[in-house]
């Protein structure tokens, strides 16, 4: 994982896209756990995000991912399958418009 964390917490928003999406917790977790950040969002509010690439059975998962520093918690966004089409082939970086 790219920070430590000593505890995760999901949003509405991300248990609602992750349901619709077919991703469940346990491989969210393998993403922060097993995971690399592929773009860092420092300005973000309240806290600094990440977006994170895992894959999870060979089926590529973006996590996005914010952190507070103080307590050490994760607090997961939104989880979803990157489009091919709007990724290059190693699902790290985006297509060029």
């Amino acid at each position: 994982m790219f920070i430590e964390t000593s505890k995760i917490l999901f949003t509405g928003h991300a248990v609602k896209r992750m349901f619709e999406r077919s991703i469940n917790r346990r491989e969210v977790q393998d993403v922060l756990e097993n995971g690399e950040i592929v773009a860092d969002y420092p300005d973000d509010q309240p806290f600094p995000s990440g977006l994170m690439l895992g894959f999870v059975d060979e089926r590529p998962i973006h996590v996005v991912v914010a952190v507070e520093s103080e307590t050490k918690t994760s607090y997961i966004v939104t989880a979803y399958d990157p489009d091919p089409d709007l990724w290059e082939p190693d699902f790290r970086n985006r297509r060029s418009q």
